[in-house]
């Protein structure tokens, strides 16, 4: 039964260069003079100075400003219950292990959460999940959308070229994500949230518009992130946003001996899916060739072999997920389209690469 939705959305969202300046302004206005800042391992100093310095001059005080290393379930519980007091917000900056972290501590404290990522490798600075490791195996906990999105365009920009590459992989992923959602609808009934859908494919053609690591961009991407984001709160599942590329992708995690960024390896089981469904193939393969996508991931090729094995396994890894691979045995189908596509050639050697 289609219920009607409401969710609570991000309020704040800056988009544009030298957005990390105006922190503080952004939290003076909120109403918050106390905060926790939580950032990642190694974040350059110029970088941690200019978040400083734009607290200080609004007169906000980082009650506590910690580094983020390890993202545990367990590291984020004992955050959470050491927070000082009377602290009305928590601010994440950085990469995914402290944003995931100060997502979930805000999401316990019931306190307004403001994601400031340095880098677009995933859509997770925006999810309604905090993605943490129990007993040393990645979950997906429960968390909050961010009230404030804080993205620097320009610092986004100057991360590593592979990061922002694993982002536009993952945005890719929305097309066949969307595609195994309506193919699951035909043929098990699971509802689709028209609008969720929409939000998730739709958000992709911006960046297909202008497909260039530039300013703009950084920032199409990031907006398109960010939205796929709010299409998995709209819809209460990660339907929008992952399907049978994201279970080839959990495949791999578990049993390749060398993993590689999510995005990577989602951005190219992705092509190989569109293959599968028979839709979207040009569009994904003409923006990874425009963005230089092939070639970083042609820099240290994926074994041949796992990836098999992965796609193997992958209709095994959700109970009850039906996707394009729950339709057949796929497994000869995707090794001739490894084999013989010219730009998947690149991509694939015989052995794993040593790690």
């Amino acid at each position: 039964m289609l219920r009607p939705t409401q969710i609570a959305i991000p309020t704040l969202v800056r988009v544009k260069e030298g957005a990390v300046d105006r922190l503080g302004i952004y939290l003076d206005r909120g109403g918050h003079r106390r905060v926790v800042v939580l950032v990642s391992q190694g974040l350059p100093a110029p970088l941690t100075e200019r978040l400083s310095r734009s607290l200080r001059e609004q007169g906000i005080e980082a009650a506590a400003w910690n580094e983020v290393a390890d993202n545990s379930l367990e590291a984020s519980v004992r955050l959470f219950a050491a927070l000082p007091g009377r602290v009305s917000a928590i601010v994440g900056v950085g990469g995914g292990k402290a944003l995931d972290v100060a997502k979930h501590a805000g999401f316990l404290a019931r306190l307004p959460y403001y994601a400031v990522p340095t880098s677009l490798s995933n859509d997770g600075f925006c999810g309604p999940q905090a993605s943490l490791t129990v007993a040393g195996r990645r979950r997906s906990v429960a968390a909050a959308l961010p009230f404030g999105v804080v993205i620097d365009t320009a610092v986004c920009l100057a991360a590593p070229r592979i990061l922002t590459l694993s982002g536009v992989g993952d945005l890719v992923a929305k097309l066949t994500a969307v595609r195994d959602w309506r193919l699951a609808f035909h043929n098990t009934g699971e509802l689709v949230d028209d609008f969720a859908a929409l939000l998730s494919d739709g958000s992709i053609y911006a960046f297909l518009g202008h497909p260039r690591v530039d300013l703009d961009g950084i920032r199409l991407l990031a907006t398109s992130l960010m939205l796929n984001g709010i299409a998995m709160e709209i819809c209460g599942s990660s339907r929008p946003a992952s399907g049978s590329e994201h279970l080839i992708s959990h495949a791999l995690d578990a049993h390749s001996a060398h993993p590689r960024l999510h995005g990577l390896q989602v951005g190219v089981a992705s092509y190989i899916v569109s293959r599968l469904q028979g839709a979207n193939s040009e569009a994904i393969a003409g923006l990874f060739d425009a963005t230089g996508f092939w070639d970083v991931v042609a820099q240290e090729p994926f074994c041949r072999a796992e990836w098999l094995e992965a796609v193997r396994v992958a209709p095994s890894i959700k109970e009850g997920f039906f996707t394009v691979l729950s339709t057949r045995d796929v497994l000869a189908e995707v090794e001739q389209i490894i084999d013989h596509d010219p730009r998947l050639a690149r991509c694939f050697a015989a052995k794993a690469a040593a790690a």
